[in-house]
């Protein structure tokens, strides 16, 4: 997936945020409701004794085991494709890390699920950062993460959920943070 843009004047940054609107999101979604509706239209076939896949004959399925344990295979399994569908189509996770030296402030913005904390916003003023952190951990589950120090508060973390970044993009991006902000960079 491309790279997140960022943009750029003399004296405003702003970052752009990829949420769940990711290729391999798309394509588990796809592959899960196809795979539950199959399940669930095998079920259907066995107790109808009527064939709804072109592919299989269901209707050989006896309904009680097996065309019960289908159509309850494909009911789960188009919850879990409702699910992804609603992370892809609310694009949780998304949103900007702009950094506004005109107003001296900080503002993440991340879209959340539905509810009171649809909209995830954090501030903070340009003077209270005291470095920019990047976590590097690798192994089963590698980690790439750029983070904002901030004076009385946790770290704050910058980088997109899930797919780690490639080590240029993150050493660059953090870098160029921290130039912008004239702070120091740790952790590389």
């Amino acid at each position: 997936m491309a790279a997140p843009t960022t943009s750029t004047s003399n004296r405003v940054l702003r970052q752009e945020v990829l949420g769940s609107r990711r290729l391999s999101n798309y394509w588990w979604a796809t592959v899960v409701s196809l795979g539950a509706t199959g399940f669930l239209l095998a079920g259907i076939s066995s107790y109808l004794k009527v064939n709804l896949l072109p592919f299989a004959d269901p209707t050989k399925l006896l309904f009680i085991p097996q065309g019960i344990v289908m159509g309850l295979y494909g009911l789960a399994g188009l919850l879990v494709a409702l699910y992804l569908w609603m992370m892809i189509l609310l694009d949780v996770g998304g949103g900007y890390n702009e950094f506004n030296q005109e107003t001296g402030y900080i503002r993440i913005f991340r879209w959340g699920f539905l509810g009171k904390n649809r909209e995830i916003e954090v501030g903070c003023r340009i003077q209270d950062v005291q470095a920019i952190r990047v976590e590097i951990k690798e192994g089963l589950n590698p980690r790439r993460s750029i983070y904002l120090r901030v004076k009385g508060r946790r770290d704050i973390p910058l980088t997109r959920v899930g797919e780690p970044l490639p080590l240029s993009e993150l050493e660059n991006q953090g870098a160029q943070l921290a130039r912008f902000l004239e702070v120091p960079i740790e952790g590389l």
